[in-house]
């Protein structure tokens, strides 16, 4: 097994701390929204990952967080607490905007076939494990406290910024004006803020430093720390948690215990919607169920994240989208005739072992999706081979895939009304487009009369009993 190490910048033999067992941590949604398809794209490349160590004969501890507290608009400290912001947005308690968005991200993962990690563990239920690990920091003269929040020193550290590769002279000389003129250095972060911070804030604990909430970095340390130990092998994320987010989990965690943290750094680049990244930020952006009220199933969007290598960018499109929807559903129904004809084998083939193997080790390295695909269509595509080598390939390489390829059949939804009412919704649908709205009204009722309602959706119209 290989994988690209952010922190060595090169492809490395997996080698896990104990052998035979992986501790992986991967970090989780903030709940102040819905997840984007970009963030989804993330979750889809850790998933598969998983997978691919779970094939390969690992055992794997998976590790999320929820963060429901202390992530603010910036990813350093400025801005506001995004729970805070969205709460007030929508005129609800930060503690329903987190239950609500959570389970629409588990509904998401379950939609996408991603298998829910063995541990999920929300910030808001984790505060004492984050207050214990500050006072670590401040016993060992990490911190320091000013205008009444708690401070990272990077100063205390030698090698801050090793992740990102930044050059603390540069950052001295190109740093801009903090809005938080509490900073000794303005990379230094916040691990505790107290009120001083932000007046009417819902979401406080008793600490020793004061009411407050802790900063979005320390909790995934706290967490990672508390289920996998202060040594573990796998931390995943976004490409753009490196040089905020991931560059001071490293600082604090390693101050804290005096020795390496993470053996291996995985991260997966953006997801492009024209030449930008999708970010909830900008605006616009794009969700599952979204997709799916376009007429798209969320395994189509699967299927075109595995087409792409999770370190390259990737551009969505609904062009690109449309084809990998008939790629899918082009393998589903291969599979299915194969599935009519297959016959009762004592085991597969040499030939079809062969395809297995190759399949293995496209995603042994580094996690060769795009590769393994390609072997996929290859080996469903022989000939040579019986419907029931072929069915059971497939079956087994989708044991990383995750494309629910033993899905019996599509789910296909029947369509009602005879061939001459459909003949009248293309005829509205003529007018409509030539702008003779009279005469789509008079079909409209017509079709009224028959006992149907014509609803006109983005994949087109659809007839619905009236009942």
């Amino acid at each position: 097994m290989k994988l690209y190490n952010t922190m060595s910048r090169q492809i490395e033999e997996f080698v896990p701390i104990v052998p035979g067992k992986v501790s992986m941590y991967c970090c989780g949604p903030t709940v102040y929204n819905y997840a984007h398809i970009g963030n989804l794209r993330t979750y889809i490349f850790e998933d598969v990952l998983k997978r691919t160590l779970e094939r390969a004969g690992y055992e794997v501890k998976h590790v999320m967080n929820i963060t429901d507290v202390g992530h603010l608009t910036g990813d350093g400290d400025d801005g506001e607490d995004k729970m805070e912001k969205s709460a007030r947005e929508k005129g609800q308690s930060v503690w329903d905007i987190a239950e609500f968005y959570t389970k629409a991200f588990f509904r998401d993962e379950e939609a996408l076939n991603i298998i829910r990690p063995d541990v999920v563990c929300k910030a808001t239920d984790h505060i004492q494990d984050m207050i214990a690990l500050i006072k670590r920091l401040e016993e060992g003269g990490h911190t320091y406290t000013s205008g009444g929040n708690v401070y990272f020193s990077i100063d205390s550290i030698p090698d801050y910024g090793k992740l990102a590769r930044l050059s603390l002279d540069d950052l001295k000389s190109g740093a801009r004006i903090e809005v938080d003129s509490n900073k000794k250095n303005p990379k230094d972060f916040v691990l505790w803020f107290t009120n001083s911070k932000f007046s009417g804030q819902a979401m406080i604990w008793d600490s020793p430093w004061g009411r407050g909430y802790p900063g979005w970095h320390i909790e995934c340390s706290a967490m990672s720390m508390k289920y996998l130990g202060e040594h573990f092998d796998i931390h995943c994320g976004g490409i753009d948690a490196i040089p905020v987010h991931h560059t001071n989990e490293i600082a604090q965690s390693e101050a804290a215990t005096g020795k390496t943290w993470v053996n291996y750094w995985c991260h997966g680049e953006f997801l492009l919607m024209g030449n930008a990244k999708m970010s909830k930020s900008s605006g616009g952006f794009v969700t599952l169920p979204s997709l799916e009220s376009e007429g798209y199933e969320a395994l189509d969007y699967r299927y075109f994240c595995l087409t792409g290598h999770y370190r390259s960018q990737l551009k969505f499109s609904y062009e690109a989208l449309d084809a990998a929807r008939t790629a899918r559903k082009g393998l589903m129904e291969r599979l299915a005739s194969l599935r009519a004809e297959a016959e009762q084998q004592e085991e597969v083939s040499d030939s079809a072992k062969s395809y297995m193997k190759a399949f293995d080790e496209a995603m042994e390295n580094d996690l060769g999706a795009p590769q393994a695909v390609s072997i996929l269509w290859k080996m469903v595509k022989d000939n040579s081979l019986s419907a029931y080598d072929r069915l059971s390939a497939a079956e087994y390489m989708d044991g990383i895939l995750g494309l629910r390829l033993d899905r019996k059949e599509e789910k296909k939804e029947e369509r009602i009304g005879s061939d001459e009412d459909w003949a009248l919704v293309e005829e509205r649908k003529e007018a409509k487009k030539n702008k003779d709205y009279k005469r789509a009204d008079e079909i409209r009722e017509e079709l009224r009369k028959r006992g149907f309602s014509v609803k006109d959706t983005p994949s087109g119209a659809i007839l619905e009993k009236i009942v």
